[in-house]
């Protein structure tokens, strides 16, 4: 058996809160849309992953998702200019990632990072 996916689900009263800030802040693509369910991606392929952490690095908090980005910037610009605010960073980490923390609509915490 080989995993083809993992899909990460967000449990949200009105899932069409998620446009402005996953379509806004990402730029990720509405690929479903059941009313019930919406799916985003970004269209690019990923390898799975699963993480399971004790602390979020740096002793912060267990980020309920992590973004990973090909220019921080940019995710940091949008983030200020939709009046989002940054719970952690942006800071350079020792293992190696640019990062900054932000909470979705839905408030989960979100680590939105670069590798350097």
């Amino acid at each position: 058996m080989k995993v083809k996916r993992i899909v990460s689900n967000i449990a949200a009263a009105n899932p069409s809160n998620a446009e402005n800030f996953y379509s806004a802040i990402f730029g990720l693509k509405l690929v479903m849309d059941h009313g019930w369910i919406r799916t985003y991606s970004s269209g690019e392929e990923m390898s799975s992953q699963v993480s399971v952490a004790s602390e979020g690095g740096s002793g912060t908090p267990v980020p309920d998702l992590s973004i990973e980005v090909d220019i921080l910037e940019t995710a940091l610009e949008r983030v200020k200019n939709n009046g989002i605010k940054i719970e952690y960073g942006p800071v350079t980490e020792p293992w190696g990632v640019r990062r900054f923390y932000i909470r979705d609509p839905f408030g989960k915490l979100i680590n939105v990072l670069q590798h350097e």
